[in-house]
C-alpha cells in the first residue's frame, strides 16, 4: 500500500473522530494529513511527509483558534445575558442597608418575588439598578 493511502485513510479516521465529537480542531488536523498525502502523492520523501502535515496541520488549527469560530474564554453564567435571562434587567430598590467599607444590602421586588439585592460600587441611593451578576438568590446590581 502506498504512502498517500495510507495518509488518505488516516484522513477519513480523523474526519469520522470530528464526526463524533463536533469540534472543527479535528478537520484541521485533518487538512495537515491530507496535505500529507498530496505531498506523498507528488513523491515527496517520508520525513517531508510528515513536516507538511505538522505544518499545515498546526498553522490549520492555529488560524481556527484565532478566528471567532475557535475557543473563546469561558465566560460565568451568572454574569451572561445569553444564560441567564436576568442579567441586564433592571429593578427599582427603595432602601439600602449600608455594610461599611462601601457594601450596600436591600430587599427588592423582582419578577413577583423579594430578593436579596447587593451593590458594591456607589452610594446606596434609592431608585433604579441594572442587574450584573445572579448568585443563588441574590442580585448583584450597579446604577442603571
Amino acid at each position: 500500500m502506498s504512502n498517500w493511502t495510507l495518509w488518505c485513510i488516516a484522513v477519513g479516521v480523523v474526519v469520522s473522530l470530528e464526526l463524533l465529537t463536533g469540534t472543527f480542531y479535528l478537520l484541521m488536523i485533518a487538512l495537515g494529513l491530507a496535505a500529507a498525502a498530496l505531498a506523498a502523492f507528488f513523491g515527496a520523501a517520508s520525513s517531508a511527509q510528515l513536516i507538511v502535515a505538522g505544518l499545515v496541520g498546526g498553522l490549520a488549527t492555529l488560524i481556527l483558534h484565532k478566528s471567532p469560530y475557535g475557543w473563546k474564554p469561558g465566560q460565568q453564567a451568572e454574569r451572561d445575558p445569553n444564560v441567564n435571562m436576568d442579567v441586564g434587567q433592571r429593578l427599582q430598590v427603595e432602601q439600602w442597608r449600608d455594610l461599611g467599607v462601601g457594601s450596600f444590602q436591600a430587599r427588592a421586588m423582582y419578577r413577583g418575588a423579594m430578593w436579596d439585592v447587593e451593590l458594591h460600587h456607589g452610594a446606596g441611593l434609592p431608585g433604579s439598578y441594572q442587574i450584573q451578576e445572579v448568585q443563588g438568590s441574590r442580585l448583584i446590581v450597579r446604577p442603571a
